[in-house]
């Protein structure tokens, strides 16, 4: 098990914890405030997106520019306190989102790598993941498109729909290097926190069509 920790602070938020409302989003703040573990939020499975609207669109652009201002390879509504079925992702310097996503291994090849989360920051901890996927869902604007991907996309379409089902990625570690890594994050710097605001800058929103890696109409 390989372990990073990051010596910066972090801009914390001390407030009550609490789920949000699961299906709305009418917040106009672009970079929002990414919830730390232990918010109830990150257990809670998430709601299926029932309107392709300017709210969805706005989270999508939410979560794109906050996913950027920390420097992610990704980010789940959750993360940012919304209870709806959607995430971005940022590799290989392709942006990309989904909405409703169905996920499923391709093969039976696993690799284990130095994995991170937003919501955990400052750590990595070796998990095993499927090398190759293939994920089915829609876009912003209700178009369905089909994702295939290998190994950080793979790992990260992963880890973001993780968060969906109220997982974290430290969950997928066998029972000794869990027990070791909740040890290490017991005296993390934002230990008890709610939230904090990613220090970044953001760069420029996508356009309105997206480049997406690999991806096709099912």
């Amino acid at each position: 098990m390989r372990l990073g920790v990051s010596g910066s602070q972090l801009p914390v938020i001390n407030g009550p914890r609490r789920p949000p409302s699961r299906d709305t989003y009418d917040r106009r703040v672009t970079v929002t405030p990414i919830r730390l573990m232990g918010d109830p939020v990150l257990r809670t499975p998430a709601a299926p997106v029932v309107d392709f609207d300017k709210e969805l669109r706005q989270l999508v652009t939410d979560l794109t520019e906050t996913m950027h201002a920390a420097g992610g390879a990704g980010l789940a509504a959750p993360q940012i306190g919304v209870g709806l079925r959607v995430f971005t992702w940022y590799v290989d310097g392709e942006v990309g989102h989904l909405v409703n996503p169905d996920v499923t291994p391709v093969g039976e090849e696993f690799e284990e790598a130095a994995e991170g989360c937003l919501s955990i920051p400052g750590f990595r901890f070796d998990t095993r993941r499927n090398v190759y996927i293939a994920a089915t869902g829609w876009n912003m604007h209700g178009d369905p498109i089909r994702i295939e991907g290998s190994h950080m996309l793979a790992r990260a379409v992963q880890h973001e729909t993780d968060h969906l089902d109220g997982v974290l990625f430290v969950d997928r570690l066998d029972a000794e290097a869990r027990a070791a890594a909740l040890a290490v994050l017991a005296d993390a710097e934002w230990n008890g926190e709610q939230a904090y605001v990613p220090a970044g800058d953001p760069v420029p929103s996508p356009p309105t069509t997206e480049p997406v890696v690999k991806a096709s109409p099912h």
